[in-house]
């Protein structure tokens, strides 16, 4: 079911499937893509989690505000479980995805019962990246693609300084040499962290779905 909520000041439009009776679970997808990102894995975990699935401000049919800072990504979700009335939830989040989950355990360690990240950046500056080239796409803003970069590019110190102060049980999911980021120093830098490596590069969910599955599903049966 697509529903919309108006939450932190606008609109995010949102997939919300399974038994609301069940542990929630929300699903973050990466940069330029939206909530059917997850399409196939949302049903895999509706059949016991109910799931959650936002477009993030700047994506999909969410406000393109013109303002995107990661950290008010993160509280548009904080913003969206209070609306739905859900407290602590398992996050699981892709690549900006996964930089938004843990924006949302570091800040509101109250809220985070369990966290997934899937090839997230981690947060020191990256050297050497090529810059951004617009092409004809529309279902994202442009200026978010931007202002994404800028932050991941050259992040704000305390991102890697609050990794530290993580208190979820979190699996990170690295996609090996053929990823163009090293998850595993964001792991390294988690207490507790699990690091699970599949050699499949960035898109792990979309390119090893089974792997994917079957190492979040042990993670959190564990």
């Amino acid at each position: 079911m697509i529903r919309e909520a108006h939450v932190n000041g606008i609109k995010l439009v949102y997939r919300e499937e399974g038994d609301p009776a069940s542990p929630p679970l929300v699903l973050i997808h990466g940069r330029t893509a939206d909530h059917n990102d997850w399409n196939g894995i949302t049903q895999h975990f509706a059949a016991r989690y109910h799931v959650v699935v936002p477009d993030l401000r700047g994506h999909g049919a969410s406000a393109r505000p013109g303002s995107y800072a990661v950290t008010e990504m993160a509280e548009d979700v904080v913003a969206l479980l209070d609306h739905l009335g859900m407290g602590r939830v398992t996050l699981i989040g892709h690549s900006l995805g996964g930089v938004v989950a843990y924006q949302v355990a570091m800040n509101h360690p109250d809220r985070a019962e369990r966290l997934v990240l899937e090839d997230p950046p981690p947060p020191v500056p990256f050297r050497n990246r090529p810059p951004v080239v617009e092409d004809d796409s529309t279902g994202f803003d442009w200026r978010m693609v931007h202002e994404v970069e800028r932050q991941l590019v050259d992040p704000d110190p305390a991102w890697l300084e609050g990794l530290g102060g993580i208190t979820a049980p979190t699996l990170v999911l690295s996609g090996g040499k053929l990823s163009h980021v090293g998850a595993d120093q964001l792991a390294a830098r988690i207490p507790g962290a699990r690091l699970v490596v599949i050699e499949v590069g960035h898109l792990i969910h979309v390119t090893a779905r089974a792997r994917f599955l079957e190492a979040v599903d042990a993670f959190l049966a564990g």
